[in-house]
């Protein structure tokens, strides 16, 4: 059965925008967590995940590049981070037979939430264009034809090899030796797509094309001027940082190019 022309189930009743006047944290967020981690089908392995996340022996959160303190608290995450671990745990699978219900333009015209929280992806695929779908293939068929593609090129740096942020260390380690034995370096990742532009802006500002500051001179400022983000909702971690400027007296400016709620 194609499902093609029905709306996405997942959907149903979930993507909404309503008032809300309630504290961005406390016992409100907590619910959402649990509610999310619930939604994943991951509440158990999803809570001991948090447990670590930004923590000395944990891992980063997959939400933001906020960077943590030595002295991190236990609960070291805002609400958005809490997804992103609970979509990255989630028990959820995109099997075989998702692909064969629903065509790959009817995929593209379905919202990011609908795609994650489908689930991961079970085994490789290939894009047939006769069906536009996703057909199953076989690790070693993946393998025959990805080689088949790097060997057809005259230089190896007329690849470029894609990476995502929120792959594992270990597993862009082992890219990286892949690509680099092939024979190029031509690594463009989601970081060069987040931050071009800042590497450009700033480098025509100040001279120098990334951050030059570290998180303990924050505790040191005496104003802090946040330019082009709110970080109430955009780097909720922030906040605690800012708090403790106000405390101590400290000045705070935020300007905003889109006008927020």
């Amino acid at each position: 059965m194609d499902h093609d022309n029905q709306k996405p189930e997942h959907d149903h009743g979930y993507a909404r925008i309503e008032p809300y006047d309630q504290p961005a944290g406390g016992w409100g967020a907590l619910l959402s967590v649990a509610r999310n981690l619930k939604r994943q089908e991951t509440f158990k392995k999803g809570s001991i995940s948090l447990l670590n996340i930004n923590q000395p022996t944990g891992f980063d959160c997959p939400g933001c590049a906020w960077p943590e303190k030595k002295d991190a608290h236990a609960f070291n995450f805002c609400e958005n981070g809490a997804k992103a671990v609970a979509f990255e745990a989630t028990s959820k699978r995109v099997s075989p037979e998702f692909f064969a219900t629903h065509t790959v333009s009817w995929l593209t015209e379905q919202s990011d939430f609908f795609l994650e929280d489908a689930g991961r992806i079970t085994d490789p695929m290939r894009y047939d264009v006769v069906t536009d779908k996703y057909v199953p293939i076989s690790w070693d068929e993946a393998f025959e034809l990805i080689a088949k593609h790097l060997q057809a090129l005259d230089d190896p740096n007329q690849a470029a090899f894609y990476t995502s942020g929120r792959a594992s260390n270990e597993a862009a380690f082992l890219y990286q030796l892949f690509v680099r034995s092939y024979g190029t370096n031509n690594f463009p990742d989601c970081s060069n797509m987040c931050h071009e532009t800042t590497s450009v802006g700033l480098k025509d500002s100040i001279g120098l094309g990334k951050g030059t500051v570290t998180l303990d001179d924050f505790d040191q400022a005496d104003a802090i001027f946040s330019f082009g983000h709110n970080p109430g909702t955009n780097h909720p971690r922030m906040l605690a940082t800012l708090r403790e400027v106000s405390k101590r007296g400290g000045t705070i400016i935020a300007i905003l190019c889109t006008r927020q709620k």
